[in-house]
């Protein structure tokens, strides 16, 4: 992958209750590369250590957070499923709105590097509501004057998760076997961990400009040789 920016004082989080987010927030805890970490979440994460900062947020009053969105790199690992949502409004949402106003934010207060989870088949005008809003977030960030984009666009996604998801559970079963028949090898599933470092990784990466990472370039990110 070439090389990597080898300080990055502050690292600045969305999502870090969920599933990637929490594996990332531990992942940059322990990498001495990155001095000063913040966090913007709805519930406390309970976690206590040095180089921790958590703001505890109402993500839809952009207007009592924004002037604090200020570091060298912005994770997005917000997101949510419609089940838990309860309607396409209200995951459209999280899944876009929120994550657009914490890009829009970062950027206006200067920070040079946006990260952040997408989706395999992402595109503004996939019949798909899912892939349509990925698509339609991926579009609007590219927009941003950010002097780095990396736009990671896994499969599925898996770990321990606190609220089970069973329609994912037997889509990874699928996609095993899949896999095992030769067939499946683009929807590979990545476990959240491993997303987590290519997530750091993409974020050390010099090269201005926008950088997509597609599933098998993100096992490679994930490298811990990085």
């Amino acid at each position: 992958m070439g090389f990597f920016i080898t300080n990055m004082k502050t690292a600045l989080i969305i999502g870090a209750t969920g599933l990637t987010g929490s594996h990332l927030l531990q992942i940059l805890l322990a990498d001495l590369r990155f001095e000063h970490i913040v966090i913007f979440v709805r519930r406390s994460t309970g976690i206590i250590h040095p180089k921790l900062e958590e703001h505890i947020v109402r993500f839809d009053h952009p207007e009592e957070w924004s002037t604090l969105v200020k570091g060298d790199v912005l994770f997005s690992t917000l997101g949510t499923t419609l089940k838990l949502a309860k309607d396409k409004p209200a995951q459209y949402q999280v899944d876009v709105t929120y994550q657009f106003s914490f890009a829009k934010a970062a950027a206006s207060n200067n920070v040079p590097t946006y990260v952040i989870v997408s989706s395999a088949g992402a595109n503004a005008h996939s019949l798909f509501f899912y892939l349509k809003m990925k698509g339609e977030l991926e579009n609007a960030v590219r927009e941003l004057p950010f002097e780095r984009i990396r736009i990671l666009q896994p499969a599925s996604i898996v770990g321990n998760r606190p609220i089970p998801r069973p329609f994912e559970k037997f889509s990874l079963q699928l996609v095993r076997l899949l896999n095992r028949l030769g067939l499946g090898g683009q929807f590979r599933p990545i476990e959240a961990g491993e997303l987590s470092k290519a997530l750091r990784n993409a974020a050390l990466l010099p090269e201005p400009g926008i950088q997509v990472f597609r599933l098998s370039s993100i096992f490679d990110l994930a490298d811990d040789n990085h």
